[in-house]
C-alpha cells in the first residue's frame, strides 16, 4: 500500500534507538525526510546514518521543554517545513507509591507530559496554517492499565493522553490529526533495562511473544498516511492483546 507520504517532512523525537528509531525507519522507508534527535551527537549521527540519506541528526534533551521546542524549530529549519511530528521520550525511573519521592514527580511530568505539550505547541500552529499535519505520540499501554512499579510513567502518560485528545478535537477541522499509540512489551533496550536484562513473562501476553519494534513503527507510519485522515483523537494499543479491557 502506498501511504502517500513520499516527500513529507517529519520530526521524530528520541529516535536514536527503540520504538522512536523504528518509527523514523518506517517513515523513511515511505520516502519521508526525517529529522531525529537524541541527547548525544554521536548516537544521533549513528542513527541517522542507519536511516539513510533522508535523515537529519539533531541533539536535544526533550525532558527540557525549551529544548523540546527547539528540536521542532530546528527540524522545521533543516527540512524546510514540517508535516509530521512523532513525540517520544524515554521512560522515568521505576518504583511504586512508597518508594517514589514527591520530588521525582515533576521530572517525570516534564519528561512524558510537558515534552509533548511543548513539541505540539511548536509544531501544530504551522500545520494548521498549511492545512495538513499528523501528530502521533508514543505513550504506553499503562494509560489503559497501570503497570506495577511504574507509577511515574503511569501518571505522566495519562496526562499526556488527556492533552492529546483535547488538541485532536480542536484542530480536526484544519486537516491536522492527533493520535497516540500505546505500546505494550516490545523487544527494546528500555524493556531490558526495566527487567534487568531478562524479558517479562511472555505467557501473560496472548500473542505469546514480545512486540517487534518494526511492526510498531508501521502502525505509526499508517497513522501519518493519507488513508488515516479520518482517524484522530484515537489512543491505539499495540500490545499483542495484553490489555484485557473492553474499552
Amino acid at each position: 500500500m502506498d501511504l502517500g507520504l513520499a516527500g513529507k517532512r517529519a520530526a521524530v523525537a528520541a529516535a536514536t534507538r527503540g520504538l522512536g528509531f523504528a518509527c523514523a525507519q518506517a517513515l523513511a522507508a515511505e520516502g519521508v525526510r526525517v529529522a531525529i534527535c537524541g541527547r548525544s551527537r554521536e548516537r544521533a549521527t549513528t542513527a541517522a546514518q542507519r536511516l539513510g540519506d533522508l535523515a537529519v541528526p539533531l541533539v536535544a534533551d526533550v525532558s527540557d521543554p525549551d529544548a523540546a521546542r527547539d528540536f521542532v524549530a530546528e527540524a522545521r529549519g533543516a527540512l524546510g517545513g514540517l508535516d509530521i511530528l512523532v513525540t517520544n521520550a524515554g521512560g522515568p525511573p521505576s518504583g511504586n507509591f512508597a518508594a517514589i519521592a514527591f520530588e521525582d514527580y515533576p521530572k517525570a511530568v516534564g519528561l512524558n507530559l510537558l515534552s509533548v505539550v511543548a513539541m505540539c505547541q511548536a509544531a501544530v500552529p504551522a500545520m494548521r496554517a498549511q492545512g495538513f499535519g499528523r501528530v502521533v505520540a508514543i505513550t504506553s499501554i499503562s494509560v489503559r492499565q497501570p503497570i506495577a512499579n511504574l507509577i511515574l510513567s503511569n501518571t505522566a502518560r495519562a496526562g499526556a493522553t488527556g492533552f492529546l485528545k483535547t488538541v485532536a478535537r480542536e484542530v480536526a477541522s484544519d486537516g491536522v490529526t492527533v493520535n497516540s499509540v500505546q505500546p505494550g512489551s516490545h523487544a527494546t533496550e528500555r524493556l531490558q533495562e526495566l527487567y534487568g536484562g531478562g524479558p517479562p513473562d511472555v505467557e501473560s501476553i496472548p500473542a505469546r511473544a514480545l512486540g517487534r519494534p518494526e511492526d510498531f513503527g508501521a502502525v505509526v507510519a499508517f497513522l501519518c498516511s493519507e488513508q488515516a485522515r479520518y482517524i484522530t483523537g484515537a489512543a491505539i494499543q499495540v500490545d499483542g492483546g495484553a490489555y484485557a479491557g473492553l474499552l
